[in-house]
């Protein structure tokens, strides 16, 4: 008994050391997973996503040139601004990628390092250039805010205690890799998607919105965009990109009352 307290005491002061505070957010988040290591990890799932997945060609699509110039468009807003802050540090390693992929999912993402995937599904439901700002802003606001991160670690511990990602990868590599692919929304089969959390939702609304303002796209885009999501959802299953999300009539209201900070920001592209 004397043995198992005192794992159990090594193990909770283990946690409290893996505690970490986000200087993008400001929150101390579980760490159990170095930034270099996920970006590792997001390299090798997003080339073997998209081997197993139809890249629609930038130069044979509009839509697909469309990802790329809002992606590039944000990625270069995002980089310029925590230069600006002296905060260059927390996208070391992000080497950017947009990729447009044929699927009716309504969806989209961000991995650490910048590796970012829209699928065709939404494009319908966002319907112009800046409301599709606003989802990979919100997707991006989810990367560099370390969310991703901060679920798998919470995955660890709860399948294996809190183990280093080392001790799980060589012990529990496919179990580890479903964790990764679970906490960036990529359809693993076991589990399924690790839900973001009510602050983590929060924060990459905030990020997202000024992301998306930064970039020269206009944020009030973002209202209408959840309006129609709400529509797609009503009286049946809700899409993939919702199904981690908080209600619409919720994350409209927060919406709303992050916009004044977000517009800022806003300086329309051409201006």
């Amino acid at each position: 008994m004397k043995n198992k307290l005192s794992l159990f005491s090594i193990s909770v002061m283990m946690l409290v050391i893996a505690c970490t505070q986000n200087p993008i957010t400001g929150r101390n988040q579980l760490s159990l997973v170095p930034e270099s290591q996920m970006q590792q990890m997001a390299v090798s799932q997003y080339r073997q996503f998209l081997t197993e997945n139809k890249v629609v060609s930038s130069t044979q699509s509009k839509d697909a040139e469309m990802v790329k110039r809002v992606g590039s468009r944000i990625a270069s807003a995002v980089t310029n601004y925590y230069r600006g802050k002296g905060l260059a540090q927390e996208l070391e390693g992000y080497q950017w990628e947009y990729n447009l992929v044929q699927s009716n999912d309504v969806n989209a993402w961000c991995m650490p390092g910048g590796k970012i995937v829209v699928y065709t599904g939404i494009l319908p439901v966002a319907q112009n250039e800046a409301a599709l700002a606003v989802v990979v802003g919100h997707e991006v606001a989810h990367a560099i805010a370390k969310h991703g991160q901060e679920r798998m670690s919470q995955g660890l511990v709860q399948q294996f205690g809190g183990v280093a990602l080392q001790v799980a990868l060589s012990s529990k590599p496919a179990e580890t890799q479903n964790l990764f692919m679970q906490a960036y929304g990529l359809g693993s089969t076991v589990g399924g998607i690790l839900p973001h959390g009510r602050k983590q939702e929060l924060e990459a609304d905030k990020l997202g919105l000024i992301y998306t303002a930064l970039a020269g796209y206009n944020p009030r885009e973002a209202v209408p965009l959840w309006q129609r999501m709400e529509k797609l959802g009503n009286g049946q299953k809700p899409p993939e990109f919702l199904s981690t999300h908080p209600a619409e009539q919720t994350r409209i209201r927060q919406l709303q009352q992050l916009m004044p900070e977000a517009l800022k920001y806003y300086k329309p592209i051409g201006s």
